[in-house]
C-alpha cells in the first residue's frame, strides 16, 4: 500500500476508509497529533479572551452571571465541536462545514454550495482584530482612540498581513506562528497574577483587594438581549474549535487525532479562559471593568505592574492580534481559492489561480477588499462589535443547519433508510442542545434591548443579523443566475463531478455540459480517471 510509508499506521487509515461516507484524500499526510492541536489552539486563541471581557460583564450585570455566561458559552461550544468531531471522522477531507452542508443538503441543487460561497466571500473574518491592534497600539502610545486612529492602524494591519501572505506564504505562516506565542505567555501570566492577587501576594501602589467575588450576583438581572450578546462574545473567543476539520485530509489517522486532540485543544483552553476571568475580577474593580472597553487586558496589567505593565502589554496583546490577523487572512485567501478551483464563484480562474508569486494571490486580495469595506463602513466605536457579531451571527445559522442535518440523518438511520456509523459520536443529546443553543443565538438578537442595555452605540442592534442575512440573500439570487437563469439561456447543463487533483486532494469541479451533447465526452474522461484512481487506492 502507498500509504505504508506516510502515516505508519494501515491498520487506522482502514478503519477510516471503511467508516468514510466519501473516498479519503490521497495526498501525503503530513499533520500529527501535536499539530493538530495547535492547528486549533492557535486559531481559537485570538484577542477575544483579552477583549471581550468587559462587554461580557456589562451585559451579563454581574460577576457572577457573567461567569456563568462563560461557563455556558464553553458548554455551547463543546458540543458544537464534539458534532463536528462526528461529521469529521465521517467525511475525512479538508472543507470542514462545506462538505457537511453539501453531503445533507442536496436539494435545491447546489443552493448550499452558492449560499456558502456567499457566506465566506462577503465576511471580513480577519477585520475584528485588526482593530484590535489598532486599539492596543494606541493604548501603548497613550493616545486616546477616536474616530479613525484605531481604524487607520487596523487598515494598515489587514494591508500588511495581505502583502507578506501573498508574497511570501512561508514568511508569513513563519511571522504568525512566532507572534502566536505572545499569546500564550500572556493568559498564563494573567492566570497566575490572578492566583497571586486572590493570596494578597500584590504588592504597588495601584492595586487594591477588589471584592468581587463577595456578593458576586449582586448587580443588575440580565435581560434576553443581554444573555444573546454575552454569549455571542463568549462564544467568538472559540471560533476555530472545528479548525482541525479544514486540514482533515492532511492529517495522519484523522479520526485518532479528532479522539484526541479536539478534546484536549478546547478543555486546556476552556480551563485557562476562566481562570484569565477571574483573575480580571481579582485584580481589576468592576466600575473600571466595565469602563475598559476591548483593552480589559491592559487595564488588568495596569492595576497588576502599574503603567509599564500596561504599556508591555498592550504591545503584546497587539502582536498576538496581529498574528491572528496573519493566520485568518492566510485561511480565508485559501478556501476562496479552493472556491474558485471547483467552479462555484464568479470569475472562478482569477479567484483558483496561483499568479503571479505561486501563493492564493487573488483570494487574498478579495479578502483584503472586504476586510477594508468592514473595517471602515461602521460608526466610529461600534467598528469592532459589529464586526464581531457579524461573523458570529452567520455562524451560528450554519451551526443550527449542520446540528438539524445530524439530527435528521440520526432519523433516516432510525428508518433504515441510510447507513451512518461514523467512529465518533456526538449523541443525539448533545446534537439536540448544539442545535437549540444555536437556534436561540439566531432568534435571540431580534430582542430589544431594555433597561439602558445596548451593543452599539449608533447602529441599530439588529443590524448584525439583516445584514447576515442579506449575505445569505446574495447567495440565494446568485445560485438563481449560476445554476437556472444562465443554463437556460446558455444552452447547457450545470453537471458537479469529484475530481482528483495533482495533489492527491478529492474536490468538487463544476462542469456546463450543452445541452447537444458535444462535449459529454468530458464526463466520460472524468469518470474513467476517478474510476482508475478508486481502483489504484
Amino acid at each position: 500500500d502507498k500509504y505504508s510509508g506516510e502515516t505508519g499506521d494501515i491498520s487506522s487509515l482502514i478503519s477510516d476508509r471503511e467508516h468514510a461516507v466519501i473516498e479519503i484524500d490521497q495526498n501525503k499526510k503530513e499533520i500529527g497529533y501535536i499539530s493538530a492541536t495547535f492547528l486549533m489552539l492557535n486559531r481559537m486563541l485570538g484577542a477575544g479572551v483579552f477583549s471581550t471581557g468587559a462587554l461580557i460583564f456589562t451585559l451579563s450585570g454581574s460577576v457572577g452571571t457573567a461567569l456563568l455566561m462563560w461557563f455556558a458559552g464553553t458548554l455551547i461550544a463543546l458540543s458544537g465541536l464534539l458534532v463536528y468531531m462526528e461529521l469529521g471522522s465521517a467525511l475525512p477531507r479538508n472543507g470542514g462545514e462545506k462538505n457537511y452542508l453539501e453531503y445533507i443538503y442536496t436539494k435545491p441543487k447546489f443552493l448550499v454550495t452558492a449560499m456558502y460561497a456567499s457566506y465566506v466571500f462577503f465576511l471580513g473574518w480577519a477585520a475584528g482584530n485588526s482593530i484590535v491592534v489598532g486599539e492596543y497600539l494606541l493604548n501603548a502610545a497613550g493616545v486616546e482612540p477616536g474616530q479613525w486612529n484605531s481604524r487607520g492602524i487596523g487598515v494598515g494591519v489587514i494591508t500588511f498581513s495581505f502583502l507578506i501572505n501573498a508574497i511570501n506564504i512561508k514568511t508569513g505562516l513563519f511571522l504568525a506562528n512566532i507572534l502566536g506565542a505572545f499569546k500564550v505567555v500572556i493568559i498564563l501570566i494573567i492566570t497566575v497574577t490572578g492566583w497571586v492577587a486572590l493570596g494578597g501576594g500584590i504588592k504597588n501602589a495601584d492595586f487594591k483587594p477588589t471584592g468581587n467575588f463577595h456578593n458576586a450576583f449582586s448587580g443588575t438581572t440580565p435581560t434576553g438581549f443581554g444573555i444573546v450578546n454575552a454569549l455571542y462574545n463568549v462564544i467568538w473567543s472559540y471560533v476555530g474549535y472545528s479548525n482541525a476539520n479544514y486540514a482533515l485530509g492532511e492529517i495522519k489517522n484523522p479520526v485518532k487525532v479528532l479522539r484526541v486532540a479536539a478534546p484536549c485543544a478546547f478543555i486546556f483552553l476552556g480551563i485557562v479562559y476562566m481562570f484569565v476571568n477571574i483573575a480580571y475580577f481579582a485584580v481589576v474593580p468592576k466600575e473600571e471593568i466595565a469602563n475598559s472597553g476591548i483593552i480589559l487586558a491592559a487595564t488588568f496589567f495596569k492595576y497588576a505592574f502599574g503603567s509599564k505593565g500596561e504599556t508591555a502589554a498592550s504591545v503584546f496583546v497587539a502582536l498576538s492580534a496581529l498574528g491572528n490577523v496573519l493566520s485568518v487572512i492566510f485561511s480565508q485567501g485559501r478556501i476562496i481559492q479552493s472556491l474558485g478551483r471547483e467552479g462555484s464563484l464568479p470569475l472562478s480562474r482569477l479567484w483558483g489561480t496561483s499568479k503571479p508569486f505561486n501563493t492564493p494571490f487573488f483570494g487574498l486580495f478579495q479578502h483584503w477588499v472586504v476586510c477594508i469595506v468592514t473595517i471602515l463602513a461602521p460608526p466610529p466605536g461600534d467598528a469592532y462589535n459589529f464586526i464581531l457579531n457579524l461573523i458570529s451571527y452567520p455562524l451560528n445559522v450554519v451551526n443550527t443547519a449542520i446540528a438539524g442535518g445530524l439530527l435528521y440523518i440520526y432519523y433516516k438511520k432510525s428508518k433504515g433508510l441510510m447507513e451512518w456509523n461514523p467512529p465518533l459520536k456526538a449523541t443525539i443529546p448533545v446534537t439536540i442542545f448544539f442545535f437549540l443553543s444555536s437556534l436561540y443565538l439566531v432568534a435571540a438578537p431580534y430582542i430589544p434591548p431594555i433597561n439602558g442595555q445596548k451593543v452599539y452605540n449608533s447602529l441599530p442592534y439588529w443590524i448584525h443579523p439583516v445584514v447576515a442575512w442579506g449575505v445569505f440573500g446574495v447567495g440565494l439570487v446568485y445560485w438563481f443566475v449560476w445554476s437556472k437563469v444562465l443554463p437556460h439561456f446558455g444552452g447547457y447543463t450545470l453537471v458537479v463531478k469529484e475530481v482528483l487533483g495533482e495533489d492527491g486532494f478529492w474536490r468538487n469541479k463544476f462542469y456546463h455540459i450543452k445541452n447537444d451533447g458535444s462535449n459529454r465526452e468530458i464526463l466520460e474522461v472524468v469518470d474513467n480517471d476517478n474510476k482508475s484512481s478508486k481502483e489504484s487506492n
